[in-house]
């Protein structure tokens, strides 16, 4: 199987789609542009899913469901946001099909079922909530709103990847009401905190926490704070998002509430979110050229155990032990399949779990049960060693959390010996072909600069990291004054 993928110095890009397919995880669809998310696939959504669910419940919010349909004029009434996702909108006109009269067996829409007002599929679900929000909220005692929901978005992207880049997704969307600037600031805040903790606990990947700039804000949004990873080719990939919105649309839709000294005000608002594209940074941070390798604590199957036997007698004897090794390691909460299917040789199993990127791999045959051993194989490092079969939960358990951790160091290492500080443009230029990664350098705060910079090298401005620090430099494209450093790089 793995024999089969492209090497990613060869072809990043064609071993990405190679392996999310050979792996099992999605494949495209007759929809143009669409998914389709494959069990094993949606089994690690699934827990990411789970993780993120209980920080965000945990933070005190709740999950609800809103209308995928988004009347036009709700769309429209928040400008800045309808203009910045005007051009990627599904419009639904029409609620009705008939046989084609010209075309026998054929349908065609009804021309006479055009709707009244046309409907948006939802790109994102600020008009409709805020709409809905309206009728929720009278007074400070009703604030704040804390709600999430798990949902799918559509964004007619015409170039697509499977889960980077596709015309539907899934995702989610938290959507806060609040009675003060500063509670909706520290939301905002809090929230990309809680990515860059799942990020970095969960898919053991490191992030730089930072605000983006004007030009690369969320539309509608007075500020948008973000997490940015680095993926194994350099380029950089925005994992989550979290969006300071101020009163914009609490204006737009006249979402008002009496405060406590009786006045009337505007509420203030957030929203953030993040979506199967994290499922595309999970693959490009840490997979290799054998296949998909998964943290520990996001892999569907943490342990898989292979018996090797011969006869029917053999296999008897081996279930009889795993049976064990398999009760003693669920009761440690560690997720463990046993694969006993007779229509597959051991290497071809080991093949197909080592490409869909089963952390730890136990195999066991006549001599093990003999010798009171098993081979244990770690997907991370591809190594292997026999050891005893004694005391293995409590082994397993604690090398699960070391590859949970080798991972993140290993990426962190990565990340961190491509960031690369410049002064100048031809340098600039120089380690964006040649060694890729993050940029950092100085630059004037203007958009005519960002833009131009965007234009001759395709790299744009990540975020302006929290931890950048207030420094005095000379801009490295315009030689103007600039009072601090932000991330440049290419990105998905």
């Amino acid at each position: 199987m793995s024999k089969n993928l492209t090497k990613r110095a060869e072809d990043y890009s064609k071993w990405y789609n190679e392996l999310v397919v050979k792996a099992d995880l999605a494949e495209n669809s007759a929809v143009r542009g669409c998914m389709v998310i494959k069990p094993y696939g949606y089994a690690i959504w699934e827990k990411m899913q789970a993780e993120l669910d209980k920080m965000f419940k945990a933070t005190g919010h709740q999950n609800a469901y809103f209308p995928l349909f988004v009347p036009k004029s709700l769309f429209e009434a928040e400008e800045k946001n309808a203009e910045g996702f005007a051009k990627e909108c599904a419009v639904v006109t029409h609620y009705r099909l008939q046989n084609d009269p010209d075309d026998p067996g054929k349908l065609r829409v009804d021309p006479d079922a055009k709707l009244e007002e046309e409907l948006v599929v939802r790109p994102t679900s600020e008009a409709i909530i805020w709409n809905t929000y309206k009728g929720w909220i009278q007074s400070y005692r009703d604030l704040p709103i804390l709600i999430n929901q798990w949902a799918n978005v559509v964004r007619w992207e015409m170039r697509t990847r499977l889960f980077l880049r596709t015309a539907e997704f899934l995702w989610q969307e938290g959507h806060t009401a609040h009675a003060t600037k500063t509670e909706a600031i520290a939301e905002t805040e809090q929230m990309n905190n809680v990515y860059a903790d799942f990020a970095e606990n969960f898919m053991a990947i490191p992030v730089i926490k930072g605000v983006k700039t004007e030009s690369e804000r969320f539309a509608g949004a007075i500020d948008t704070h973000c997490i940015e990873a680095l993926m194994q080719d350099g380029k950089a990939l925005q994992a989550g998002t979290s969006h300071f919105l101020g009163q914009n649309f609490a204006k737009a839709f006249d979402v008002k509430f009496t405060n406590k000294e009786g006045k009337q005000d505007h509420v203030w608002a957030t929203s953030w979110g993040v979506s199967t594209r994290l499922m595309g940074a999970l693959i490009m941070t840490h997979s290799d050229d054998q296949g998909l390798v998964l943290p520990p604590n996001l892999a569907p199957n943490q342990v898989v155990i292979v018996p090797i036997y011969r006869n029917d007698e053999q296999l008897a004897a081996i279930k009889k032990v795993v049976s064990k090794v398999k009760s003693d390691l669920e009761s440690k909460n560690i997720s463990v399949k046993f694969d006993d299917r007779d229509t597959y040789r051991p290497g071809a199993k080991f093949a197909q779990h080592e490409l869909q990127g089963v952390p730890l791999r136990i195999a066991i045959g006549p001599k093990d049960l003999e010798n009171g051993t098993v081979e244990l194989a770690r997907r991370d490092t591809l190594t292997k060693e026999v050891v005893s079969i004694e005391g293995i939960e409590g082994k397993i358990s604690k090398l699960l959390k070391t590859i949970q951790n080798d991972l993140f160091k290993k990426a962190q290492k990565f990340r961190d010996e491509h960031i690369t500080e410049v002064e100048d443009f031809e340098m600039f230029k120089k380690v964006l072909e040649t060694k890729t990664g993050f940029i950092s350098a100085h630059w004037d705060g203007t958009v005519e600069t960002e833009n131009k910079i965007k234009e001759l090298t395709k790299a744009t401005i990540r975020c302006i990291p929290y931890d950048s620090k207030i420094e005095e430099g000379r801009c490295v494209f315009s030689g103007n004054v600039s009072k601090q450093r932000v991330l440049f790089a290419k990105a998905y």
